[in-house]
């Protein structure tokens, strides 16, 4: 920002002492070179912190973590207890979001099912990217046959909608409940997303080899491993995070409608879709049955993408 520097201006004789003018300088040279000389990082986290968008997206994040780790002592009852003498009944202080058809708390399978999406949406996201972004390096950065067969796997893959591929991998897994049953959600939905990064990681590795420091590392005989895990794979990370952060957001929609269709997480395990069918029956009688488990898939997404959108403006190298 610029400055005004006093300085003293030349008077005609006979002028009083001490007269000044004002002149405009630019901002310091120590200030301008200390901003250039921030690392990528640094510029990330400052234009970060600057965003709106992302500081509200990572707000919600957090209390949603908050949420799920401490679950069991936020919760005021079990989730799984039913109690037939109070089914069907409207929020109270007792009950703040009422009960559903079996008695059960609402507020208590709300706040669990928020454990529930957020591990099986970030675990999803992690098993697809441990498997899409190896595939994405290894097409990108060998080329020719080998990025012609994994490149036709992952198009066979994207030619099903992701949520045609989500049942159909469902129907052959067998729904089950309890921890396995989540797994089995965890690995459909992992197995849908893994083109997504491959082919992010492969268009993003076309770009990167053909720099000159990659042809320097080839140059000194590093071997192709170490130049994919010290050069190539630190430049995609920007693109990857991004994509990660959105990525979390799609998978709880799925693993929600996985649910709401009766494929995806069972009962008795809280589960936002589940929920949502159980209840969706009795949406005139009772609106608040439905009305929160709908709330809380539309929070949790929200916040994800806004968190991912503050994380694409603040990482993207051309805005400064």
């Amino acid at each position: 920002m610029a400055r005004l520097l006093r300085v003293p201006s030349p008077q005609p004789e006979g002028a009083g002492d001490g007269a000044v003018s004002t002149l405009p300088v630019s901002e310091l040279p120590e200030a301008a070179a200390a901003r250039r000389s921030e690392s990528p990082f640094m510029q990330g986290v400052r234009r970060l912190r600057r965003s709106t968008t992302a500081l509200v997206g990572a707000a919600v994040v957090a209390l949603l973590v908050v949420v799920a780790g401490f679950a069991d002592v936020l919760a005021p009852q079990n989730p799984t207890d039913s109690n037939q003498a109070l089914t069907f009944s409207r929020p109270s202080l007792a009950h703040p979001l009422g009960t559903d058809q079996l008695g059960r708390d609402m507020l208590s399978r709300i706040i669990h099912g928020t454990r529930v999406s957020l591990a099986i949406g970030v675990s999803s996201v992690l098993l697809a990217l441990v498997a899409g972004v190896p595939f994405g390096l290894i097409a990108g950065y060998y080329g020719g046959r080998i990025d012609t067969i994994i490149m036709r796997v992952m198009d066979l893959i994207l030619s099903f909608p992701i949520y045609l591929l989500a049942i159909i991998l469902m129907v052959m897994f067998t729904p089950t409940a309890g921890v396995v049953g989540t797994i089995k959600v965890v690995g459909a939905i992992a197995i849908v997303r893994i083109p997504i990064y491959a082919r992010l990681v492969r268009g993003s590795v076309l770009s990167i080899k053909e720099k000159e420091y990659i042809e320097s590392c080839r140059a000194l005989g590093q071997r192709d491993p170490v130049i994919l895990a010290r050069h190539v794979l630190p430049n995609c990370l920007a693109p990857i995070i991004v994509t990660t952060t959105l990525g979390i957001a799609t998978s709880i929609i799925v693993e929600a409608s996985l649910s709401f269709l009766g494929l995806g997480t069972q009962p008795p395990t809280p589960s936002w879709g589940w929920d949502l069918k159980a209840n969706v029956a009795f949406i005139q009688a009772s609106p608040w049955l439905s009305l929160f488990p709908g709330l809380a898939i539309f929070v949790t997404v929200l916040g994800f993408n806004l968190f991912g959108d503050g994380l694409r403006d603040a990482l993207d190298p051309r805005l400064k």
